[in-house]
C-alpha cells in the first residue's frame, strides 16, 4: 500500500491545530502552503499567518504563493508528487492544483455541510441560535464547499457559548476528523456522499462592518446570539450616544434578561457595579466592553472610572 504524501494548505490558528495532529500521527506532510506575508498593525509589520509560524517552527518545507496559477508555483507543487493534499481554511483553490494529486484534495469545514459553506461557519451557527453544528470532510470541486462528503460528524452547541470556545472544541473534532478521512485514503476505502442543494441551506455569509452591528430593537436572544457569535473576534459593535458624545464600542460578553417593562429600547439602566441596555423583551447585560482606544474591560472596571448619565443610549 502507497503511503500518503500530504502537501497542507491552511492559514489561520484553526488550520494550526489540525496540521499538528496529523504530524503527531505521523503522516509524511512533504510541503505547507500558507497566506503570502501582509503588512499589518501601525507600523506596518510584515505579519506571517499562524500555519506559517508553526511550519517554521517545525521545519516543513514551507510555500508562500500570491498567485496559485502561477506557472512557477505550480512546478514548485508538481515536483513535491504529493498524492494527497489537505485544505483547512485556505482560500478557492484553482482547478490545476486540486486535481495534481493521485487520491485527491479534500477540505475540513467546520460546519454539517450543506449548510453554512463560506467565510464565516463557526459564527453564523452561533448567530443563528443554531444547537448544533460540526464538522465536514469534503473532495473539492470548482465551488465553494459544495463537493463530495466523505465524513460529518456532530456536535451540540451549549446556549451560552462563544465562537471562540466552539472554534476549540470545532478544532479538536476536525482533528480527529481529518485523520480518520487520511486513513480511508490511505486504504483507499472512501465512500463519499453527493451534497443536496435545497432552497433552506443556510450560508457563512463573510463578517464585515455592518453584519456585526448590533441592533437593538431586535429581540433579545437574537443580539444575545450575535454577541456571543462574534466574540472574542471579530466583535460585535454599537454606537453609545451621552449628550453630545459618541464611542463605538465593542461588546464582548452579555448576559440576557427577559422580562418586560416599558423602557425606550437602547436606554442603559447603570447601577454602581452593572450596566443593563433595554431591548423589546428585556434587557442585555454588558460583562464586558471595550471603548476606542482602551483595553476590555468588565462592566464593574469601566463603572469605576467612567460617569454615564440617564441620557445615555446605545444605538
Amino acid at each position: 500500500m502507497e503511503k500518503l504524501r500530504i502537501v497542507f494548505l491552511g492559514t489561520p490558528d484553526f488550520a494550526v491545530g489540525i496540521l499538528d495532529t496529523i504530524l503527531k500521527n505521523n503522516y509524511n506532510v512533504i510541503g505547507v502552503i500558507t497566506a503570502a506575508d501582509k503588512p499589518a498593525g501601525r507600523g506596518q509589520k510584515m505579519n506571517y499567518s499562524a500555519v506559517k509560524v508553526y511550519a517554521m517552527e517545525k521545519g516543513l518545507n514551507l510555500l508562500q504563493p500570491t498567485n496559485l496559477k502561477d506557472e512557477t508555483f505550480l512546478a514548485e507543487l508538481k515536483s513535491l508528487k504529493a498524492n494527497c493534499q489537505v485544505v483547512v481554511a485556505f482560500r478557492m483553490l484553482p482547478e490545476v492544483v486540486w486535481r495534481m494529486p493521485e487520491f485527491g484534495t479534500f477540505n475540513l469545514h467546520a460546519s454539517l455541510l450543506p449548510n453554512y459553506r463560506g467565510a464565516a461557519p463557526i459564527n453564523w451557527a452561533i448567530i443563528n441560535g443554531e444547537t448544533k453544528t460540526g464538522v465536514t470532510t469534503f473532495f473539492i470541486d470548482d465551488k465553494i464547499d459544495t463537493g463530495a462528503i466523505i465524513l460529518a460528524k456532530e456536535t451540540p452547541i451549549d446556549e451560552n457559548e462563544n465562537a471562540g470556545q466552539l472554534h476549540d472544541r470545532l478544532m479538536v473534532l476536525g482533528s480527529i476528523t481529518v485523520i480518520e478521512t487520511l486513513a480511508l485514503i490511505e486504504k483507499r476505502v472512501v465512500s463519499t456522499t453527493i451534497q443536496k442543494d435545497n432552497p433552506k441551506i443556510k450560508t457563512a455569509y463573510k463578517l464585515n462592518r455592518e453584519n456585526c452591528k448590533i441592533d437593538w430593537t431586535k429581540p433579545g436572544k437574537e443580539i444575545y446570539n450575535l454577541i456571543r457569535g462574534l466574540s472574542p473576534y471579530p466583535c460585535a459593535w454599537c454606537i453609545i450616544k451621552q449628550d453630545n458624545q459618541e464611542w463605538n464600542v465593542k461588546i464582548h460578553e452579555t448576559k440576557l434578561h427577559t422580562e418586560s417593562h416599558h423602557f425606550p429600547i437602547g436606554s442603559m439602566h447603570i447601577t454602581k457595579k452593572e450596566m443593563k441596555l433595554a431591548v423589546i423583551d428585556g434587557f442585555i447585560e454588558i460583562c464586558s466592553i471595550q471603548f476606542p482606544g482602551k483595553k476590555k474591560m468588565t462592566a464593574s472596571e469601566l463603572l469605576n472610572g467612567m460617569q454615564f448619565s440617564a441620557t445615555c443610549i446605545a444605538l
